[in-house]
């Protein structure tokens, strides 16, 4: 297939989870500027995202949407084929939950599991393997974008739950880095500093959201962006990181050929 390289957002289809609010409603109007059709994926709206949804009823809509469930994620697919006739190009796993009293550490509510992992860990891992799937399927080239957080590259105590799934998103989007060039989609992740009005706001987080899906020759597939307030850079890899392909495909086989139809079976 080969890479990715640069995907510009004009003409795309876009999903995003969570967009009903915060810095993913900040991309979701920026993509919109730049030509993209769009799925909001969320519970809800806030009444910022439903004003904005009232002037742009053709290219943008909303999908009620709980992450933590497949069925869910999988509808949005079915939606993006009888709206706009194609699947989702881009595809941007953005909703999380940070500490919630019901599904945290600290205060130890749940017995089996916790919840809010469904939503900050096991739901963006189901949307790029539904996105890849998809994608695979229709012979496409794409882009999956996971909102991490920094978080996920520095001990976070108050939060280990939150700090734990974001460091996984990491892991996650850095091991899939192969699947630009093997598989024709490319994986990267954000890893947002602390976003409000005192520090960077979500416009200025959204700006960097559309440049990771859209610049694949600055940011190929594995890429890891923080920003902050301060500076935005490429988190760097750990020392020892790079893995030869060869091995990877000569130990379990090319991913994409173990995916059932294989590509173009969608077409």
């Amino acid at each position: 297939m080969g890479a990715v390289g640069d995907f510009p957002l004009e003409g795309k289809i876009v999903v995003v989870t969570g967009a009903g609010s915060g810095i993913n409603l900040a991309f979701v109007r920026l993509a919109h500027t730049k030509g993209a059709r769009i799925i909001i994926a969320d519970l809800r709206l806030t009444k910022d995202a439903e004003d904005f949804l009232a002037t742009v009823k053709d290219t943008v809509i909303f999908q009620p949407c709980d992450v933590t469930k497949r069925d869910d994620l999988e509808t949005l697919i079915t939606v993006s084929q009888n709206t706009f006739s194609d699947i989702p190009d881009v595809y941007v796993a953005g909703a999380g939950v940070f500490d919630p009293k019901h599904s945290n550490f600290w205060d130890d509510t749940e017995d089996d599991g916790y919840a809010s992992l469904g939503v900050n860990l096991v739901h963006p891992i189901k949307l790029a393997r539904i996105a890849i799937r998809e994608l695979i399927g229709k012979d496409k080239p794409g882009v999956v974008l996971i909102i991490a957080s920094m978080a996920g590259l520095i001990p976070l105590y108050a939060d280990p739950l939150y700090s734990a799934a974001k460091h996984a998103m990491v892991g996650f989007a850095r091991g899939m880095g192969h699947a630009d060039e093997l598989e024709g989609v490319r994986v990267a992740a954000i890893c947002p500093g602390i976003t409000d009005e005192n520090s960077q706001t979500p416009e200025e987080v959204a700006v960097e959201m559309a440049a990771l899906v859209e610049d694949g020759t600055r940011y190929p597939g594995g890429t890891i962006l923080q920003t902050s307030r301060r500076a935005t850079a490429i988190a760097p890899p750990p020392e020892g990181f790079k893995i030869l392909k060869e091995i990877i495909s000569g130990s379990i086989g090319l991913p994409g050929e173990r995916l059932k139809g294989g590509r173009g079976a969608l077409k």
